[in-house]
């Protein structure tokens, strides 16, 4: 698979989308077997089962998840993603996250997804610990 510019974009572009349609198996599809998602300020996590069992537990504490996206930049094999991501957790708590996102794409997959963001805000503003 060739990891062209707009293939990377492409890809990111459809992953991030996909959080408004919460659909894990259109979520994991997006990443490679060993890909490594890396919320910066905890520790990361390695492989697709721990990927998709982060991303089940974000899916059951969240009604609706909306990652806006504010500025992307991509090359071939990567992409950086500026975002706002916009949360209304089942309680009906509504969150709103300025976050960036680095993606590394490999073989037409995200290997390394890394979001860099406030973790002091986002737990303040949702009550979870991550």
């Amino acid at each position: 698979m060739n990891d062209t510019k707009q293939a990377s974009e492409k890809l990111v572009r459809h992953f991030l989308g996909a959080w408004t349609g919460r659909n894990i198996e259109t979520l994991c599809a997006c990443f490679a077997n060993d890909a490594v998602y890396h919320n910066v300020p905890v520790a990361p996590i390695k492989g697709i089962a721990g990927i998709r069992q982060i991303f089940v537990a974000f899916l059951d504490a969240f009604e609706m998840a909306n990652l806006e996206v504010i500025t992307l930049a991509a090359e071939p094999g990567l992409v950086i993603a500026e975002r706002i991501d916009h949360f209304l957790m089942r309680n009906g708590t509504r969150i709103t996250l300025p976050v960036t996102g680095v993606f590394e794409v490999s073989g037409g997959r995200i290997v390394r997804f890394s979001d860099y963001f406030d973790l002091a805000d986002f737990e303040r503003q949702s009550g979870m610990k991550l």
